[in-house]
């Protein structure tokens, strides 16, 4: 006598949740906050990976990364991420500054992003992620700094801003 059991469907893997990052448009003047980054958990090993993978390839090669020390779990001082070593570094609370990530890219600049809490909802989310992108709006998280009174040539001559902000062209 043979006896089949039934099969039960197949499982389909879960979908992995999208990355919740908005960027600030580029504009001619250095921001405060780049954007915004809205991690679905507090584990620094597994939400930064694919933040990092979704930041655009203008950025270049992030190598290093602060962050506030007392808002996520524990991280080694180095992690490898798309083939390579990206340094984290875990600096103190500031309590006059949200909660921020610093991105590092050698010869291309530095990038703030604001974090909303993972567990926000979606209403304090969308509200956050606009008060820290309107920099027109004094006292935002975002609020517009005034222009260098510096300014560099780009490859092609053209005269822009210079200072935090200003991506130059990697060689």
């Amino acid at each position: 006598m043979i006896t089949t059991v039934p099969t039960a469907p197949p499982t389909l893997p879960l979908p992995l949740p999208l990355v919740r990052l908005r960027l600030a448009p580029h504009g001619a003047l250095p921001r405060r906050i780049d954007g915004v980054w809205w991690p679905h958990s507090r584990d620094l090993l597994t939400q930064l990976p694919k933040m990092l993978a979704a930041l655009p390839s203008a950025w270049g090669d992030i190598t290093g990364v602060t962050v506030n020390a007392a808002a996520w779990s524990a991280a080694p001082g180095r992690m490898f991420v798309a083939n390579q070593v990206v340094r984290l570094h875990k600096a103190p609370a500031s309590p006059h500054a949200p909660d921020r990530v610093v991105l590092l890219s050698p010869g291309l600049g530095r990038w703030d992003l604001q974090v909303i809490p993972p567990d926000a909802t979606e209403e304090a989310a969308a509200l956050l992620t606009a008060a820290a992108l309107d920099d027109r709006r004094p006292g935002a998280g975002a609020e517009a700094r005034p222009p260098s009174p510096t300014t560099a040539a780009d490859p092609r001559g053209r005269v822009r801003p210079a200072g935090r902000g200003t991506r130059a062209p990697r060689w």
